[in-house]
């Protein structure tokens, strides 16, 4: 911070008696800022809030300029995760490039891995040959996700407030789906469970009535979550016209997702560009219209019950569609076959004992496609979905090799962070937690 008293200092040079205000910054760019403080000639103040996790889900920073209690200027600083996720991703094999987009924005992975696959299943050709039980679980899967990244968006929302009951109450709930995700893919987090050309492997028996037994709980977490913050007057206070934007700015700067659709523009690809057959489920796309902190609250409130609707007609339909998980290709379908053995690691002892002890071309097929991987056909694609923060975008360019020449993520937390500014510069700074918590950055989509 930058400190303003009547002092005898300057920015740079040494203490002199009676020499006007102090204005005195160490390390990084403060001294730039100092500079055209004293150069300026006015009576500031420049607060650094971080590098810390104020409801980020991640490390950022933000340089405010304040007046008073009044921020009159917001800059946000990224870069501070140093994942290399997207560079990394063109040293390895297609199907390896899942494990890696994965852990981009890591409260909600399988929002990562569908468009990824989906571009690979464009550039290979193979789109309609995906089976559509596999289309099923991707879909199961992905609205699963939006609840979960929904709850804790609220949730650590309200507990940056103090409210620890509303975090209590959201992961509670969350974890529920994430018992649900362990038992599918084996993993609570980072799946690379979407595979090129459909899943790792097919859901265990009785998995639906599972998830049938754990919905009526994440459902009734959702409604005393809802009930205890939408008609509270101490949460009300703090968010209604905290944050504001309007349509045309939010337009301006990019801004996707639920603090767009907030401002009444129900822009949802779901239903303006469907994919995974999302056409043909019945939902609707909740909006409001003014863009606020409660509002945008309320709109994944009422998400979360949308992805229930599609949750239930999704498993109604896996219990009518048996068949396979992934393309008919060997060239492609790996590692489908390779089912987990029954302690839960490593593969099964039949496909164990057909590579090793019955089929010599079994074994050379498995090699080949576990260490080179399949060749994809040169081009480039982009292929866009609804995440819970807005739209994610991914971008493949092939040269025709087993791995990426280039991976590019529009990552939705990237672009709605530039609205950070909008939302705060004129506010209070108490208030400038609580707009950046309603927009819900994760900065591992940040700073991929």
């Amino acid at each position: 911070m930058t400190s303003n008293t009547q002092a005898p200092a300057s920015a740079t040079g040494p203490a002199e008696e009676n020499a006007g205000p102090e204005f005195m910054a160490d390390g990084g760019d403060w001294s730039e800022i100092a500079a055209e403080a004293e150069r300026l000639g006015e009576e500031r103040i420049v607060v650094n809030m971080g590098p810390v996790h104020p409801s980020t889900h991640g490390v950022l920073r933000l340089v405010l300029e304040i007046d008073g209690e009044t921020v009159r200027e917001l800059r946000v600083g990224t870069g501070f995760l140093h994942t290399g996720i997207e560079k990394n991703m063109e040293f390895r094999n297609w199907t390896q490039g899942v494990t890696f987009c994965t852990r981009m924005d890591y409260v909600a992975p399988f929002f990562q891995e569908v468009p990824y696959c989906l571009g690979v299943e464009k550039l290979l050709g193979v789109t309609e040959e995906v089976p559509e039980r596999a289309t099923l679980i991707r879909v199961l899967m992905m609205e699963l996700n939006r609840i979960a990244s929904h709850l804790v968006a609220i949730g650590t929302g309200g507990n940056e407030l103090g409210a620890t009951t509303m975090m209590t109450i959201g992961f509670r709930a969350r974890e529920e789906i994430l018992r649900i995700f362990e038992r599918i893919t084996g993993l609570r987090m980072n799946h690379g469970y979407i595979r090129p050309g459909g899943v790792a492997q097919d859901l265990a028996p009785g998995t639906t009535e599972y998830i049938r037994e754990l919905m009526p709980k994440v459902r009734r977490d959702i409604g005393q979550l809802q009930d205890l913050t939408m008609a509270n007057p101490i949460f009300k206070s703090r968010q209604v016209d905290v944050g504001y934007i309007s349509l045309a700015a939010a337009l301006s700067v990019g801004l996707t997702g639920p603090c767009l659709r907030a401002a009444g523009y129900p822009l949802d690809l779901r239903k303006m560009q469907p994919y995974c057959g999302y056409e043909t489920f019945d939902f609707d796309v909740p909006t409001r219209d003014h863009s606020d902190a409660y509002n945008r609250v309320a709109v994944r409130f009422e998400e979360c019950y949308e992805s229930l609707k599609i949750i239930y007609q999704v498993l109604d339909r896996l219990e009518a569609t048996p068949g396979p998980v992934m393309v008919a290709d060997k060239k492609i379908a790996w590692p489908a076959q390779l089912s987990i053995g029954t302690d839960g690691q490593g593969n099964s002892l039949e496909h164990i004992r057909e590579i090793m002890a019955t089929s010599m071309e079994s074994l050379i097929h498995h090699f080949k496609l576990v260490t080179e991987g399949f060749r994809v056909p040169a081009g480039q694609v982009h292929y866009a979905v609804e995440h819970p923060r807005g739209i994610i975008g991914a971008h493949l360019v092939s040269d025709g090799g087993t791995r990426p020449y280039r991976a590019h993520f529009r990552d939705p937390s990237f672009s709605n962070l530039q609205a950070a500014a909008l939302m705060s510069e004129g506010g209070q700074l108490a208030d400038v937690v609580v707009a950046l918590a309603s927009l819900d950055p994760v900065l591992g989509g940040v700073d991929r």
